[in-house]
């Protein structure tokens, strides 16, 4: 099963939903999903007729660094003794297929190929007894665009992480994965760029989430960036860039280059 989110002729907003086989089980207006209900609603659609849209519509979308030891050496930072975690604006989430623009504010955009983990249920403070894995809905695949020289510059990431479309997200969500040792891989126009596995992070996805739970409180729908491997590069107007998990599936969008102000 692959938890999606719609849109359709048929349908008044776009809606979360269930793909089955070929078919497609929206749910109702306004609802998401709950693990207590392992059904859905009346209506089906053939999945040929739906568009898929981002897969999360998160409240946040935290993010952590330095989480492999090669990307960290890659960009001349030490490792940190705790997992180190930033904020990129929700405002930044872009769907399978939707365009990543290049802001003139910036010369040196980059990939980064990420493991998302969508988190299902409300989550605060996890306690040692509970397990971190419950409170996920499932996985994604997520590219952390990033303007590394507004990076350096700022030395804090909001803004060289938080441009309109630097968060492309998609195409679904997968809720049987095992994150703990899945192989990560981005491709630049077919290239590989980028190939991890999720087993080679210094924090994994369990102590990631009950670490964060203990800083701020998730809710259903939040997106963890879980970091990136080593192969980060510069994106370029035309590139076709692809981030790939193993056992969740392929995101892709185009490269463009946003007009500078003024310009007709």
């Amino acid at each position: 099963m692959k938890l999606v989110r719609i849109k359709h002729d048929s349908l008044t907003e776009p809606r979360f939903a269930r793909i089955e086989g070929e078919e497609v089980y929206p749910l109702p207006a306004g609802k998401w999903f709950d693990e207590r209900e392992s059904g859905h609603g009346n209506e089906r659609l053939p999945i040929g007729e739906v568009t898929l849209l981002a897969p999360v519509v998160p409240s946040k979308i935290v993010c952590v660094g330095r989480n492999y030891l090669e990307h960290a050496l890659e960009l001349g930072n030490k490792m940190p003794d705790e997992p180190l975690l930033f904020l990129k604006a929700p405002s930044a989430v872009i769907g399978n297929g939707q365009k990543v623009v290049l802001p003139p504010d910036s010369q040196q955009v980059e990939h980064e190929g990420e493991l998302g983990v969508v988190i299902g249920r409300r989550a605060h403070d996890i306690t040692d007894e509970e397990d971190p894995l419950t409170f996920v809905l499932g996985y994604t695949c997520l590219n952390d665009v990033t303007a590394r020289d507004l990076q350096r510059k700022d030395v804090q990431f909001t803004r060289a992480k938080s441009f309109d479309s630097f968060c492309p997200v998609g195409p679904w969500i997968v809720p049987e994965v095992n994150a703990g040792n899945v192989t990560v891989t981005t491709r630049v126009n077919g290239s590989v760029k980028q190939n991890g596995r999720t087993s080679d992070m210094a924090f994994p996805v369990p102590f990631l989430i009950k670490y964060i739970s203990r800083v701020m409180t998730l809710n259903p729908g939040d997106l963890i960036a879980t970091g990136t491997p080593a192969g980060v590069g510069r994106l370029k107007p035309g590139d076709i860039v692809e981030v790939e998990v193993e056992g969740v599936g392929l995101l892709r969008n185009e490269v463009y280059e946003k007009p500078i102000r003024g310009d007709n």
